[in-house]
């Protein structure tokens, strides 16, 4: 069943940005400056890792349910890595909107333009994070967790499309050099984000 969106009150915020830009940290932030803020939680058919739990990291799926939802048009967007699937489901965020309350998603190219085919452009912000070059990129992420060199030419694809996605943001945030100052950056698209839900 679809949502009636024709008296959209709320404000999706959506997040694009390549691995190792720093994302997490400043969507952490923003859920603790804001309580009443909803982070979308993804679908994935990856085996859960410890620490995590299903329906706040991830709505954990087996393959066949995440196809059946594939096949009943459930998903705003979708892709497989790694040979493990995810998407971000409609429902995460389009009964959400008609209420004036923020929501915050953070999806690849495909999914923005998605959403752009279904919300009005006045309620949403595309937001990237940009955090450097690949090299920069790729150095935090060998920090990080080891990777195979398989594994990371899949991410340096995925980094090349992510960052050509950079002309459709209306804010992008630089998070390159001073943390605190990416935070205050990312903290001001928040509340230009409350504001239009006055």
């Amino acid at each position: 069943m679809e949502t009636d969106l024709s008296h959209i009150r709320g404000h999706v915020v959506v997040v694009m940005a390549p691995m190792g830009s720093g994302k997490g940290t400043l969507i952490n932030r923003a859920l603790e400056n804001h309580p009443d803020l909803y982070e979308t939680v993804s679908c994935t058919t990856r085996d859960m890792r410890p620490g995590e739990k299903d329906g706040i990291n991830y709505h954990f799926i087996t393959k066949e349910e995440f196809e059946a939802k594939v096949d009943d048009g459930q998903f705003l967007e979708w892709a497989e890595f790694a040979g493990n699937k995810y998407g971000t489901l409609k429902g995460e965020i389009m009964p959400r909107i008609v209420d004036p309350r923020v929501v915050i998603v953070e999806i690849e190219l495909q999914g923005v333009q998605q959403l752009l085919k279904i919300l009005p452009r006045e309620h949403m912000t595309i937001t990237y994070i940009d955090a450097g070059g690949w090299e920069v990129l790729r150095a935090r992420a060998e920090k990080r967790a080891p990777m195979s060199e398989t594994e990371m030419n899949a991410r340096h694809d995925r980094f090349l499309i992510e960052e050509a996605s950079k002309p459709l943001a209306d804010v992008i945030i630089d998070n390159s050099g001073n943390e605190e100052d990416a935070h205050a950056q990312f903290e001001a698209v928040m509340q230009a984000a409350y504001n239009k839900c006055k």
